[in-house]
């Protein structure tokens, strides 16, 4: 592209853009994707084209799209999501002078709720890492390997399908993820987990003749699991067939570091262990038990209900 507002598209801008963060921020498949997704609604709301000049976008428009998503209900952290991608855009043109004046500059995103995140009991932990030997829903041994890696390492769901079996310590108890930002980190797995691991790959090595599938955990086909992939096997066993307990991937990360928190780990021990960028994030976990046990407090005692 060529200095000078007035030659530059606005389509013609995500597209570079995207590719610069790919090939030249090298941010993960996924994080790309979600840029796309949300600059794909970006063109696609009211007064926007991807024909239009770059230099036509002023803020009250995209200020508008605030509205747009509010109106259609969207979560404070979809909107927020947005804008994230939208600024990003717009801070990338500016960078490389294709725009004088950068319109999302000081556009503030939507405050959202403190919610405590969904973690599970132990009961209910230990009831889902139990229900694929007692259910036979799908793949018995892959599956309580998948549930009980999870939880061990804390990992999240992209880097748990992410898992190549070169990762693994030789004994199974540890393996290097990739996480967000391409940040590599060193993740444990204990006795139970490990035990499960070594179980499912034994069968796997028996049921597929072809072995050479480097990926951790496979489909019945024999061919990589997704994230969505985990997540379907998750929605059956924690669904009506299965505990009726439905959690999402993410409950097992949030479990594993509630209970590193209560049992006195050092939160910057469980921030690296988390891959947590921020220890802000971490520190979510060190509040589960007071609100926890104020939750607790106020449905037992006789007046705790009446404020």
């Amino acid at each position: 592209m060529k200095n000078g507002e007035s030659s530059h598209k606005l389509q013609e801008c995500i597209d570079e853009f995207l590719l610069y963060i790919a090939d030249i921020k090298g941010m993960s498949v996924n994080t790309v994707i979600g840029y796309r997704n949300d600059l794909r609604q970006f063109v696609s709301m009211p007064g926007f084209s991807g024909d239009m000049e770059l230099s036509a976008v002023k803020t009250d428009m995209i200020r508008g799209c605030i509205g747009v998503f509010s109106l259609k209900k969207k979560s404070a952290a979809s909107i927020n999501r947005f804008l994230t991608s939208v600024k990003s855009l717009f801070a990338y043109c500016k960078k490389f002078d294709y725009i004088q004046i950068n319109p999302a500059k000081g556009i503030k995103g939507v405050k959202i709720p403190k919610r405590l995140p969904r973690f599970m009991t132990m009961a209910e932990l230990n009831e889902l890492c139990d229900s694929p030997e007692k259910k036979e829903i799908l793949w018995k041994s892959r599956d309580k390997a998948l549930f009980e890696m999870m939880y061990s390492s804390g990992c999240r769901v992209s880097e748990i399908a992410g898992l190549e079996i070169s990762d693994l310590s030789s004994d199974f108890s540890s393996a290097m993820v990739t996480g967000k930002g391409n940040k590599d980190r060193q993740v444990f797995f204990e006795a139970e987990a490990r035990n499960a691991l070594r179980s499912y790959l034994a069968e796997r090595k028996s049921r597929l003749s072809d072995s050479s599938e480097k990926h951790v955990f496979i489909n019945q086909s024999g061919t990589p699991l997704t994230a969505r992939g985990i997540r379907y096997i998750l929605d059956r066993y924690s669904g009506a067939e299965g505990t009726n307990h439905h959690v999402s991937p993410h409950a097992f990360r949030h479990t594993f570091a509630t209970a590193m928190v209560s049992s006195g780990a050092d939160v910057r021990l469980v921030q690296e262990m988390l891959g947590h960028a921020s220890i802000s994030t971490t520190q979510r976990y060190t509040h589960i038990n007071s609100e926890k046990l104020i939750e607790l407090y106020n449905k037992a005692h006789p007046h705790g209900g009446s404020q």
